[in-house]
């Protein structure tokens, strides 16, 4: 009887943290450097730093890659939706409306995620779950509240609700075709469709390069490497061993995260709005995540068999 270790059963929960804390750390970033890059060339360029990573990564790892066309065709279709399209089309949102409101609008993708998973891929819908995403969406809404300017548009609001589509069928496509392959492969693969796909900003790349910060290139390098060729192997390894829609619940934590990571790294004061934002988001991502958390600390060890049972 095979029994999966403690160990095992947890280490995908520690992938899913680690993605959070560096996703939130992504939003801090590129705050910091956006005014250096436009939405296009920052993208290319982090898309390119991670192909580099994950290239060299690849000689070393030697991955399976996929064997068939259909293979190839679903993870590049999931590469371009999720780290290209819905990168321009977040970005063109914020043209219309604030970052807060964008962010709004797009994290009820973790409810979409969680109402389709339930019901096409049978995971169902405890209710448990959906308590804790209503609660952290409330505090989603709070923060953005708190921090809003304002800045309404009906393109922006479509732009907005079409780029949590594009994310949440790319979790659900990834959960659906590609957790039974070679998640470095998959990764990999989709990253650098998306590079290609965003090739047309290489113009507009050359020219911010030419007058941006050596520190600010940095920045744009860091995304690359960490928020994206790390966390999204990361994110590939816990949703292989995590239902889709508990682990977009825990997406639900980065908004809280940033309010934090802004405070500590750029001094952005949060108002209280935004902390008491915070809270609500971390105890509505702890409702529906902890209990999943507490069973996989529970798991029994496997125990070994006696050494003479091997050698009948």
């Amino acid at each position: 009887m095979h029994i999966v270790s403690r160990k095992a059963a947890v280490l995908p929960w520690v992938a899913a943290l680690a993605v959070m804390l560096l996703w939130a750390s992504s939003f801090v970033v590129i705050r910091d450097v956006g005014v250096h890059f436009s939405a296009g060339s920052m993208a290319l360029l982090r898309l390119f730093v991670a192909v580099v990573a994950l290239g060299v990564g690849a000689v070393f790892y030697r991955p399976a890659w996929p064997r068939t066309a259909t293979a190839w065709g679903w993870i590049l279709l999931w590469g371009v939706s999720w780290f290209g399209v819905y990168t321009v089309v977040l970005n063109l949102a914020e043209r219309h409306i604030d970052a807060g409101t964008a962010a709004m609008l797009v994290n009820i993708a973790p409810l979409l995620v969680a109402l389709a998973s339930g019901l096409l891929l049978g995971e169902g819908l405890p209710a448990r779950l959906l308590v804790g995403i209503g609660v952290s969406m409330a505090g989603v809404v709070v923060i953005t509240l708190a921090t809003t300017t304002g800045r309404l548009t009906v393109p922006g609001v479509v732009l907005s609700v079409l780029a949590a589509v594009l994310y949440a069928g790319s979790v659900l496509l990834q959960k659906w075709r590609l957790t039974g392959g070679d998640s470095y492969a998959v990764t990999f693969v989709g990253i650098a469709g998306a590079m290609v796909a965003c090739t047309p900003f290489s113009g507009h790349l050359a020219g911010d390069l030419s007058t941006a910060s050596g520190a600010s290139v940095l920045a744009v390098v860091y995304l690359g490497l960490f928020p994206t060729a790390l966390a999204f192997n990361f994110w590939a390894y816990a949703l292989k061993n995590i239902p889709a829609g508990v682990l977009s619940s825990s997406s639900l934590v980065v908004p809280a995260l940033v309010v934090l990571l802004s405070w500590l790294a750029l001094g952005e004061v949060p108002p209280w709005l935004a902390v008491l934002g915070g809270a609500l988001c971390l105890t509505g991502a702890g409702f529906s995540i902890v209990p999943h958390i507490r069973a996989a600390l529970r798991r029994p060890e496997p125990v070994p068999e006696p050494a003479e049972s091997l050698t009948r």
